[in-house]
């Protein structure tokens, strides 16, 4: 498995998500959103695994600080520019990737 986080890492799931890699000794690359976001290939494969609308968090700080909730915007765009707008964690593992903390799926990689 060639597993990669990305997250910040003050939030609660993208901890979790990591702790749950480390216990199972499986190793990981962790991204910080904070610094880097998904390049256009990573953010090609995440979204046709998860779908557009799935990665952006419209419940999140920043997506109501920058009042996204009343403007009209391209997702895909208003992500690449600001990546502290995905939902998060998004967890890679080559073309599967998933949104969020999902055991449930995670356990069923192989």
């Amino acid at each position: 498995m060639n597993i990669q986080i990305w997250g910040i890492k003050k939030c609660q799931d993208t901890r979790k998500a990591e702790r749950y890699f480390k216990e199972r000794r499986i190793k990981f690359q962790f991204i910080d959103l904070a610094v880097k976001g998904l390049s256009k290939g990573e953010f090609s494969n995440v979204k046709a695994a998860v779908g557009l609308e799935n990665l952006i968090d419209k419940e999140g700080k920043e997506y109501a600080r920058q009042n996204l909730k009343y403007l009209v915007h391209e997702i895909e765009e208003v992500l690449m520019e600001n990546p502290l707008l995905f939902k998060t964690p998004i967890v890679r593992n080559g073309k599967l990737a998933t949104v969020g903390y999902r055991p449930d799926v995670w356990g069923k990689w192989d």
